[in-house]
């Protein structure tokens, strides 16, 4: 299909948002706010972000439940969890900043849980020593996300949720822009800009159990941030949330939120017995995401595990009226996708590719790339989470960091004298996507995508090998030699196909981030799995970073501040014990 004669629409801003999700939501709030002309793009309905997805809570120490919590002990827990791979500025400035977080979300009209007198309920979560975690039931993204789209209405913040950018336009080093595509009817957009904002998410999609739908978490921020000149962080370091569920398979890797465990549910092999006790016999259920989900993996590989792969999460000794209060996503979720009743039956979960700890590099002040206009904030960036985030983090890092970026970016257009704009960026995006649209190649998109799901959770899943990640790359060179023949056939219900296309594009880059990252870090360390390296190396506390032209180089990390760097010590558990799989 020849787009050459389609007219190109022109769009232009101080500041583009791209994803409309909680990250791109706050940060477009806060622009608003300060008189900002801001726009938001999204390539998935605004209503349905990722975000929506979001179950179990948002952290900030606000002390309501248990007193004796503080912003350090927060801190404190974020780092110990993120095995010392997190930046501390950003620890820091998360935890010191979670409360106001909050505020302004209770002032938009938020309803979380309360207590009787009004206090906002707050509920355990794995490897948190207080609770911290606030919550609506277990729709508290979804809630979070309504409640932030009803903000940016009233400020009548624009909001265009069906164009699919491509790439960044840039010239020499300065953002001026963005090119994509609107995917109802495949119109070319080009998008001045003095600044852009990326919160397009990460890249667990490239998994095939993965709680992520099937157009999300494609890669798309690293490719269009890598392709602009920033680089990726930690692309290793991705966490496997311990319960996704194995049935039926076109939602294989749907979550089942950690909150079912933070109220009291049990995990079990196919023998019956509580595994838990084997890694974790003082936290249990309750232990950290890492631990859990390898531990399902572990009794599955040894054999203790069902017919279909999995171990068993049970909460039906629960109360009814408990289950129906604190956990009503996953009764629903269950009944309309299993016809299966939690409180009465026992649920077949193993672990899912959740979320990328590791993506685009970013200062921890402003969480500028390195690009002069071109930010990340959100999934699609890097700092926070280290070797394994902890429950209930991600949403609190949207508001703390959708607010600052918003701010820092704010000033940073103001000041701007001049931009320059370089119709050969333009060319380039423009020739890339006809290309796609015209070529002669007989290859799909959605078959290659498929493949490299396969290659990924074969290669590099719960754990790794240096054998496997060798072979996975070699599987890659063939995907991304055989993705040059990639043609898109766009239809009458519009252009999906381009859009998966694009989408392979941003999984191919991911992948090979992932992969080569996964090979240097010759260790065992939190999510990150090596069963050739079993043992944590205390001379890779620190990033892999990568970039397309300069493959994988290794930043150390600044030492976090005595405020909470001896909290995080004093609970430090390096012990492998539990945790060895071969």
């Amino acid at each position: 299909m020849n787009l050459s004669s389609a007219p190109e629409r022109l769009l232009s801003t101080s500041v583009l948002v791209i994803g409309t999700g909680g990250a791109g939501l706050r940060a477009s709030i806060e622009l608003a706010q300060r008189g900002v002309q801001v726009l938001a793009v999204g390539k998935r309905r605004k209503h349905d972000a990722h975000t929506s997805l979001a179950a179990g809570g948002i952290n900030a120490a606000l002390g309501t439940m248990d007193p004796e919590d503080s912003w350090e002990q927060h801190a404190a827990d974020t780092l110990r969890e993120s095995y010392f791979l997190a930046d501390p500025t950003i620890v820091e400035t998360v935890a010191r900043n979670a409360a106001r977080g909050i505020e302004d979300l209770e002032q938009w009209g938020m309803p979380f849980a309360r207590e009787e007198d009004g206090r906002i309920s707050q509920r355990f979560f794995g490897a948190h020593k207080y609770r911290r975690t606030a919550y609506a039931g277990d729709y508290t993204g979804l809630e979070i996300q309504r409640t932030l789209m009803r903000r940016a209405a009233e400020l009548n913040v624009p909001i265009i949720d069906t164009v699919y950018i491509t790439r960044l336009l840039v010239s020499d080093g300065t953002i001026f822009g963005a090119y994509g595509f609107d995917i109802v009817d495949g119109t070319p957009v080009q998008i001045h800009a003095d600044a852009v904002i990326l919160a397009a998410g990460g890249h667990t999609r490239i998994w095939r159990h993965t709680s992520s739908r099937r157009d999300e978490n494609t890669g798309d921020s690293f490719r269009l941030a890598a392709l602009a000149g920033a680089r990726i962080r930690d692309a290793e370091l991705v966490q496997f949330h311990p319960s996704g569920l194995l049935e039926p398979d076109d939602a294989a890797g749907t979550l089942v939120s950690e909150a079912a465990r933070g109220e009291g549910g049990i995990l079990t092999n196919a023998l019956g017995e509580r595994f838990m006790e084997r890694y974790d016999p003082e936290r249990m259920e309750l232990s950290t995401r890492d631990r859990v989900a390898l531990a399902g993996f572990t009794e599955v590989a040894e054999g203790r595990g069902t017919a279909k792969g999995g171990v068993y999460l049970d909460v039906s000794h629960l109360p009814r009226e408990t289950i129906m209060e604190k956990l009503p996503r996953v009764y629903r979720t269950l009944i309309d996708l299993q016809m299966l009743d939690i409180t009465t039956t026992k649920m077949e979960i193993a672990p899912t590719a959740h979320y990328s700890m590791g993506g685009v590099w970013v200062a921890p002040e402003d969480h500028g790339t390195g690009v002069n206009g071109l930010y990340a904030i959100g999934e699609a960036s890097s700092g926070l989470h280290g070797a394994n985030r902890l429950g209930g983090n991600s949403l609190i890092e949207l508001l703390v960091y959708g607010r600052i970026t918003g701010e820092h970016v704010a000033d940073y257009v103001r000041s701007l004298t001049e931009v320059h704009r370089d119709p050969a960026a333009v060319g380039l995006a423009r020739n890339e996507m006809q290309s796609l649209l015209n070529g002669k190649g007989t290859e799909s998109a959605r078959r290659l995508q498929r493949e490299l799901r396969n290659l990924m959770t074969e290669h590099a899943g719960v754990v790794r090998t240096e054998q496997g990640l060798q072979a996975g790359l070699g599987k890659l060179d063939d995907l991304e030699g055989r993705a040059q023949f990639v043609t898109a056939h766009p239809d009458i219900a519009g252009f999906d196909d381009l859009a998966h296309a694009y989408d392979l594009l941003g999984s191919l880059l991911a992948a090979r981030a992932t992969l080569e990252c996964a090979l240097e870090r010759r260790e065992t360390r939190g999510a990150h799995n090596r069963a050739d390296y079993p043992t944590l190396d205390p001379a890779l506390q620190g990033n892999f970073v990568w970039s397309p032209g300069e493959g994988v180089s290794f930043e150390t990390l600044a030492p976090a501040p005595d405020s909470f760097r001896a909290l995080a010590e004093a609970h430090a558990e390096d012990s492998v014990a539990g945790k060895l799989v071969e």
